[in-house]
């Protein structure tokens, strides 16, 4: 059982999370909740003991049954936002990612997966969004958009605070 990097204070939550970005032919994919309008890069949390790397290719896998490779760190970002009743404080590394077998998910339209955290299964729904679309619909982190659309050299720092 994997020791996920999320700490659940009275008065605050604090999460350490990874996250890929992955682009096939002019397209991203996305995750959103089913019952959520909101997009965000998929990802997960990472496990006690290993690196943020190996927790990106385990969420990977877990989540949709998709090998990946590890291209680049591209962003570092520092998250605040509400979850549920309590602030949270995340930190999110966000890596440029390419898959090994074409096969493994479909590379068009939208499909189904879900996730688990603290016990409580969230269905997700993953889906192929056109670079040329982005603009719009509702991504968070909601400045993330521009270094989506041009993808940084070397990696950069971002904050996004949601009150």
């Amino acid at each position: 059982m994997s020791k996920d990097l999320v700490f659940k204070q009275d008065d605050f939550i604090f999460s350490y999370r990874v996250a890929g970005i992955l682009i096939h032919d002019n397209k991203i994919l996305l995750q959103r909740p089913k019952e959520d309008a909101g997009y965000s890069i998929p990802g997960g949390h990472v496990s006690y003991g290993e690196t943020s790397a190996q927790a990106l290719v385990r969420e990977f896998f877990e989540e949709i049954k998709l090998d990946i490779n590890i291209e680049r760190l591209i962003l570092i970002g520092e998250n605040f936002w509400p979850w549920g009743n309590r602030p949270c404080h995340q930190i999110s590394l966000y890596y440029l990612i390419s898959m090994n077998d074409l096969t493994q998910i479909p590379l068009n339209g939208t499909f189904h997966a879900f996730d688990e955290i603290g016990g409580e299964r969230i269905n997700l729904d993953f889906c192929w969004i056109p670079l040329d679309d982005i603009d719009d619909i509702v991504l968070y982190p909601t400045n993330i958009t521009p270094y989506l659309l041009s993808i940084p050299t070397y990696p950069k720092h971002f904050i996004y605070r949601q009150d």
